[in-house]
């Protein structure tokens, strides 16, 4: 069985493999997450699971049997990434966007090994109720959705807005388990080997 990684510093992907009995160490990669002009989003969200897995790949010994397993989160409003609010006006303005609206969230999942990259594209449909000013500033206030992509937290205060959700609910939260075990079963890492 292959050693696996997780190029992510995320601790709600950490918490996520290991749900699932998936053990794994940490490698957490900084890349460049510009998106590039005129990039789709479901383009720019594997192309940053990618780089990721490929950028932890590069740290390790080509010789072991190992893998490493990148992921990237995005929020789109009618064809606009949200990504992680620049600042207070800018998560405001965010929560204001998506409030009563459907947005799309899109997970990619990598796994890298020496030979081979394989990718999974995860895209769920998020519907807010309204949202007030007064309570927006409340939950920036909060501290949460300040590192979050489209300023919110599905598996913390956030959740009160959401009013309906289509797809994934651990790919919202960064990284979709369904998809995730059927790739690393592709690479030979089996899920509750870390529980049984």
């Amino acid at each position: 069985m292959p050693a696996l990684y997780l190029a992510s510093a995320s601790p709600r992907r950490r918490e996520l493999l290991t749900q699932i009995g998936v053990v794994h160490d940490l490698l957490p990669v900084d890349i460049d997450e510009t998106p590039r002009p005129n990039e789709a989003p479901a383009a720019y969200v594997q192309r940053l699971a990618q780089e990721k897995a490929q950028a932890a790949l590069a740290r390790l010994d080509p010789a072991q049997p190992l893998c490493v397993l990148g992921a990237d989160t995005t929020v789109v409003l009618a064809g606009r990434i949200l990504g992680k609010p620049a600042d207070r006006a800018d998560g405001l303005a965010m929560l204001a966007a998506l409030s009563g609206q459907t947005h799309q969230v899109l997970t990619a999942v990598a796994l890298a090994d020496a030979r081979r990259c394989e990718v999974r594209l995860v895209e769920s449909r998020v519907t807010f109720r309204a949202i007030a000013d007064e309570e927006a500033a409340r939950y920036w206030d909060s501290g949460e959705p300040a590192d979050k992509a489209g300023g919110y937290a599905i598996q913390g205060l956030g959740a009160v807005f959401v009013r309906e959700l289509q797809g994934s609910y651990s790919g919202v939260v960064g990284l979709p388990l369904c998809e995730t075990a059927e790739l690393l079963a592709a690479f030979g890492v089996p899920c509750w080997s870390g529980t049984l």
